[in-house]
Formats: structure tokens, sequence, C-alpha cells
């Protein structure tokens, strides 16, 4: 079986934004008995939640950032793996799309958010590390 982590192509990761952390937390802890571990990420956002499924990494929460546009409300976004975000980044544009997020760093990854022509946000992330 391929590696989700590795695989261009294959959706690797769903994340919450939230502004209510602990109130997710308690909500998906209690319907679908995820476990959760919290990492440090600074002052923009606070920590950043894993969620595990039998101890597997399937996904991740965290306190809305302030770069999202006033008013949004929660949402769960999904992460799909590519070989070169910056690549995937430029074409995006090159076929119509519109890039919310350029390229960035996080510590274990490179990523960006676009909006496709029809107006679908979707995410691309290369792994530096696999989350654990």
């Amino acid at each position: 079986m391929a590696d989700r982590f590795e695989t261009h192509g294959d959706f690797s990761w769903c994340e919450l934004l939230t502004y209510d952390v602990d109130g997710a937390k308690k909500f998906y802890t209690e319907l679908l008995g995820w476990t959760m571990e919290d990492h440090p990420m600074g002052e923009c956002t606070g920590s950043y939640t894993i969620l595990k499924a039998d101890d597997r990494p399937v996904g991740g929460m965290m306190k809305m950032p302030p770069v999202v546009p006033t008013g949004t409300p929660p949402h769960w976004g999904a992460y799909v793996t590519v070989d070169d975000v910056d690549a995937v980044a430029s074409k995006v544009k090159e076929l119509g799309g519109k890039l919310l997020v350029p390229p960035s760093d996080s510590p274990d990854a490179r990523f960006c958010v676009f909006q496709d022509p029809q107006g679908a946000v979707l995410s691309m992330i290369s792994y530096t590390k696999k989350p654990e």
C-alpha cells in the first residue's frame, strides 16, 4: 500500500480550523474516540493538535489563524500530497486558479492553499517529516 504522506496526488491530511479548540477537542473525542496531542506552534496559533485514531495520525486542528478573513466559519480542510509545492502553485495560477496562501513552510512541511476556477478550496503539501 502506498504511503499517503509520500505519494503525489494522494489525500493525506485533514485539518480543522476553529475558534473554539477546547470545544472541538471535547466534541471529537466523545464522538469518535480520537486521542489528541498538542504541539506548540508559537504566538499566532498557540498549539497544533494532532488527531489520532488507534494511535495513527489522521488529522489536526488549530485556532483559526489571523490570515483567514474575519467571519470565516470553522471548517475542515483537506491536503493532497505533492512532490513540489512551488511547482504546483505555479501550475494552479497557469490553469486559472487563485493562490490563497502562497507556498509556505511549517515545522514539518511546505504547503499552499488555493481556490480552483470553480471556487473550491484545497491545500497541497510536501512533508519534510511524517506526522507522528
